[in-house]
């Protein structure tokens, strides 16, 4: 087992296996990923489950867009966290903000306490706090296992700085992952630099579909994609994160 765990986000069966050959060690599995993910199917997370041994982290998030929720999506993330259990699921993901970019104490907790025995990573959503040290200690009290960031920036190579901070104040009561852009040329620096001991990855490369129909033309899809293409995990590209990830260790 390496010393720094690669969780890779995901959105179909395909590339949870190319994660898997790839040498990663868990998953973040969505649907919709060009709205940022939100909750996949119960077919596809029974899918993954019975074809990988990755550690399987369902998301749990009713739509796109920000990240508060009214009392009927509250409901829908309920349901959705007993059915990721009842699948396989390993851990779940979510996250919830007041209006004023808090975080939802009240509603957090409540999934926290649905989801347990499975541990709960709290999203991206963090990085849109108003307040990320002051948040940071909140989940700790609520009892989340990990928070997703990127320190507050576009990207884990910006958050560099807040990272860092973010892993001190961390103090072994939750687990920072550090996500956003990180990919096989800046893992090791991103990892050296702030001392986190899990990074997560979209590594997504648009490929054509099986359809031969090619000369048909279709209308450009959201992200100026047609349905002729879609976003895939390569496995090579896992790997070599998974490389990046060894020569830390074999330099340290």
């Amino acid at each position: 087992m390496p010393s720094t765990t690669i969780e890779i986000c995901i959105d179909a069966v395909d590339s949870a296996l190319a994660a898997q050959h790839g040498g990663a060690q868990r998953v973040e599995l969505c649907s919709n990923l060009l709205e940022g993910g939100t909750t996949p199917s119960a077919g596809l997370i029974k899918t993954v489950r019975d074809k990988t041994s990755l550690g399987l982290q369902v998301m749990v998030r009713p739509r796109g867009g920000d990240f508060c929720y009214n009392d009927d999506e509250f409901e829908v993330m309920c349901h959705d966290v007993t059915a990721a259990k009842s699948l396989g699921a390993d851990g779940i993901v979510i996250g919830l903000l007041n209006t004023d970019g808090s975080i939802d104490i009240p509603r957090t907790s409540q999934l926290v306490e649905l989801a347990k025995p499975l541990p709960v990573t709290f999203h991206r959503a963090f990085d849109v706090a108003t307040n990320l040290p002051g948040a940071l200690q909140e989940l700790i009290k609520i009892g989340i296992a990990r928070v997703l960031t990127s320190g507050g920036e576009p990207s884990a190579t910006l958050g560099i700085p807040a990272l860092t901070e973010l892993v001190q104040a961390s103090a072994g009561r939750i687990t920072i992952l550090a996500g956003g852009g990180i990919n096989s040329t800046n893992v090791a620096d991103i990892v050296e630099k702030t001392g986190v001991k899990e990074v997560h990855a979209g590594l997504r490369t648009v490929i054509s579909g099986r359809m031969q129909q090619s000369d048909k033309k279709i209308s450009p899809g959201v992200g100026g994609m047609d349905e002729s293409q879609r976003f895939v995990v390569l496995e090579e590209n896992v790997a070599r994160m998974s490389q990046a990830i060894a020569g830390i260790k074999h330099s340290s």
